[in-house]
């Protein structure tokens, strides 16, 4: 349950392409520091360092400028048509946020685009790269049990990559930095690439006890910390130990393209160990969600809920997590004999007792 944090590089391509634009040289070797006296840091990335590194590594070159960035962009444009729209970008006008949301937002511009597009916009590299966020590291749920694999760390994400209204390709910065990220060679010659990373440790865990239930919902690339469960409890089972019920909900758009990991699962539902409910939402007429596979099985998931199951939820905030919650909410009315209340506050209970738990994001 754990998260593993990758520091990532930009597009190598990408940076080349915004030093083009800003026309400067990318060996030249440089220090930062903050004028403000209360910062608790002298410089906001390691010194002296050079164009080149600070572009690749400590700034994030993809992420859509904010309005204060435009304001400070116009005053290093010399086209008064082109000053003018970055100025009313910044500016609080209906028409200004309006104009923002469409050009930067919808079209997803980031700062290589800008300068693309506005030409006689020359900003000093020095500016731009104090106006810059820092390169934050990504975050992914670990995909394995450190039982089974105690010198390794899996990951499972999807590789971004997009086209935007204005025709361009996007790349999700740490999906395709780690795309390529292959071993070569086998064996004792195999070389493998360096990657920068930690583990942040978090309350998204197994119960205690093996016997306990759990119930998994997980679509997409939602499925990543349970595979790390059910590797961590067919462990258990192997060892001996009594594993309690172990549930698991997945769904994707298409058996045949997104079942990740199916060999896996279907290998464990065969020997016993799980119960796999699965729901490919584009494989028939009408769309079918993981949502829906729990409704049906309402009176299981109370038996279990009602042995004292622990219940996990993982994926995509905006919908899922909030629909899957009031589902629950209707088995305990349903199957519980519970009033609308006492189905709030039972929920409420699980999730106090660390029995309900969700790693979601937006």
């Amino acid at each position: 349950g754990d998260h593993v944090a990758v520091y990532p590089t930009n597009n190598l391509e990408l940076v080349d392409k915004l030093a083009s634009l800003m026309d400067i040289n990318m060996e030249q070797v440089f220090t930062m520091t903050n004028v403000d006296e209360d910062s608790s840091k002298k410089h906001p990335f390691p010194c002296p360092t050079t164009y080149r590194t600070a572009l690749s590594h400590y700034v994030e070159i993809t992420a859509l400028p904010r309005t204060h960035i435009l304001k400070e962009l116009s005053n290093y444009t010399s086209d008064p048509v082109e000053k003018a729209k970055l100025e009313e970008m910044s500016s609080t006008t209906p028409e200004g946020k309006a104009l923002y949301q469409t050009w930067v937002v919808d079209d997803v511009r980031h700062i290589t685009h800008i300068l693309e597009d506005l030409p006689s916009c020359k900003p000093p590299i020095d500016h731009v790269l104090e106006l810059l966020p820092r390169l934050q590291p990504r975050f992914y749920s670990i995909a394995s049990s450190a039982k089974v694999h105690p010198t390794s760390v899996h990951i499972c994400g999807v590789v971004v990559e997009y086209q935007t209204p204005t025709g361009r390709v996007n790349k999700g910065v740490a999906t395709t930095w780690l795309q390529e990220k292959i071993p070569t060679g086998e064996g004792e010659e195999m070389v493998c690439p360096k990657v920068p990373v930690y583990v942040r440790r978090s309350q998204f865990r197994l119960p205690n006890r093996p016997q306990t239930p759990v119930i998994m919902i997980g679509p997409g690339t939602g499925l990543a910390p349970f595979r790390g469960f059910i590797q961590e409890r067919a462990w258990q089972k192997s060892q001996g130990k009594p594993v309690g019920p172990t549930v698991l909900y997945f769904g994707c758009r298409n058996k045949s393209q997104d079942f990740i990991y199916q060999d896996e699962l279907e290998e464990w539902e065969k020997d016993g160990l799980l119960t796999l409910h699965t729901a490919f939402s584009r494989d028939q007429e009408e769309k079918r969600y993981v949502t829906h596979c729990l409704r049906e099985t309402g009176a299981a998931v109370w038996d279990l809920l009602d042995q004292g199951a622990h219940l996990y939820v993982c994926g995509d905030a905006k919908m899922m997590a909030k629909d899957v919650r009031n589902i629950i909410g209707e088995i305990c009315r349903e199957f519980g004999k519970m009033s609308e209340t006492e189905a709030e506050t039972f929920v409420k209970k699980l999730e106090s007792q660390k029995r309900y738990s969700a790693d979601v994001w937006s």
